[in-house]
């Protein structure tokens, strides 16, 4: 999910097809919205489920307590309260789990090379690889019994992926080593800010993917071409300011990655967690104000899983009110429709103002198209 570079990144974006379909994204979400009176019921679900979801959900429940085990891959416990998710879902159910975090490339590459003896049953990965999940024919379809409730764009019409949360990209900076903090892409050419960018590969991480067309939006781009982006990332390569170290919060922590590039909702708890873990590296969040971009993540199924019902079930689970406020908990967007997020919740993430240079994917098929030419043009163009 968000772990650096891997051979099959690159093989991986050739295979994009456009399967995202052409449906418009709704306008780019900010500050999630409290319902008058606030808080959200912990059992009702937010959007009505089919009559027959009890039995659906109490057979699939059946199965996976039989299974014994759900296992994963990019759903550490640190990426959007995964760890809490964890410790509600897999004990209800008796489960054990293990997770292992890597890119969404390389989850996808992992289903398929494991297949005789598959290893995880699900993974976590940006929607744009999504239509790489089902070329490669690694995963498996099932629609949740509150599949309406997610919007048209963020899901395979045939239930081979499903997205669930979303996130902006952001700056997180290490105000103690930052002098003067940037807050655009404008900004971060300038000589002051040598050797101190760090981004997720956009070869084959949807967070560096998403980088480039964040920055590709601020340069006058859009979704169907990321001429500007892969420009402004050569020039800022070529001014020394690119390092070869990830946005990781260790790497934040000890001072390699001052500037981090990252999704919001990595951005924010780790500026929460280091003030009190670490108060010596103090982290200011920004929103470039020049642009940005927001882009889901999405639950697929292995194919081979060796415990699919459990996985199905975890997708029934976190369409739940519970788990969608879980995530938020860590500032990641629902996409549920219908979900209320808590007034003392939503007062918690930065004010919609911060949002106001954030641009919508229109166009998912054509931002898949564009976003496929990474996978050779960053290394012609940009060199790293």
């Amino acid at each position: 999910m968000h772990r650096p570079r891997s051979p099959f990144g690159a093989m991986a974006l050739i295979f994009i097809l456009g399967a995202c379909g052409s449906t418009a994204s709704p306008a780019a979400s900010t500050a999630p919205s409290a319902a008058a009176g606030g808080g959200a019921s912990a059992a009702p679900a937010s959007v009505a489920a089919t009559p027959d979801a009890s039995a659906i959900i109490a057979d699939l429940e059946t199965k996976a307590k039989a299974e014994g085990a759900l296992n994963s891959y990019g759903m550490s416990p640190d990426w959007t309260n995964f760890g809490a998710i964890w410790d509600k879902f897999l004990p209800k159910y008796k489960l054990t789990h293990t997770d292992t975090d890597m890119s969404s490339a390389e989850e996808i590459q992992k289903f398929d090379a494991e297949k005789n003896n598959p290893v995880a049953d699900q993974g976590d990965i940006g929607i744009q690889f999504g239509p790489v999940a089902v070329t490669s024919g690694t995963v498996q379809p099932y629609k949740p019994t509150r599949w309406d409730s997610i919007p048209d764009y963020a899901k395979d019409p045939d239930g081979n992926w499903m997205c669930w949360y979303t996130g902006t990209i952001s700056f997180a900076v290490n105000t103690a080593l930052v002098k003067n903090v940037p807050h655009s892409w404008a900004d971060l050419m300038k000589p002051e800010y040598k050797n101190m960018v760090a981004i997720s590969d956009p070869r084959n991480a949807a967070q560096g993917a998403m980088t480039v067309l964040a920055a590709n939006f601020a340069k006058g781009g859009d979704e169907k071409n990321i001429d500007a982006g892969l420009k402004y990332f050569d020039e800022l390569n070529k001014a020394g300011s690119l390092t070869s170290v990830a946005p990781s919060k260790a790497n934040v922590e000890k001072g390699e990655a001052k500037i981090a590039i990252l999704w919001d909702y990595n951005a924010l708890p780790m500026r929460d967690d280091l003030a009190t873990k670490s108060p010596a590296v103090p982290i200011e969040v920004v929103i470039p104000s020049d642009g940005s971009t927001q882009a889901p993540y999405c639950h697929v199924i292995n194919k081979y899983a060796a415990h699919p019902n459990a996985a199905k079930l975890f997708r029934e689970y976190i369409l739940t009110d519970e788990a969608q406020i879980l995530q938020a908990q860590k500032y990641a967007r629902p996409l549920v429709k219908g979900v209320e997020i808590p007034a003392d919740l939503a007062s918690k993430f930065p004010a919609e103002s911060q949002y106001g240079a954030v641009k919508p994917i229109n166009d998912w098929k054509a931002a898949a198209d564009a976003v496929a030419r990474l996978a050779t043009d960053w290394t012609i163009e940009v060199g790293t």
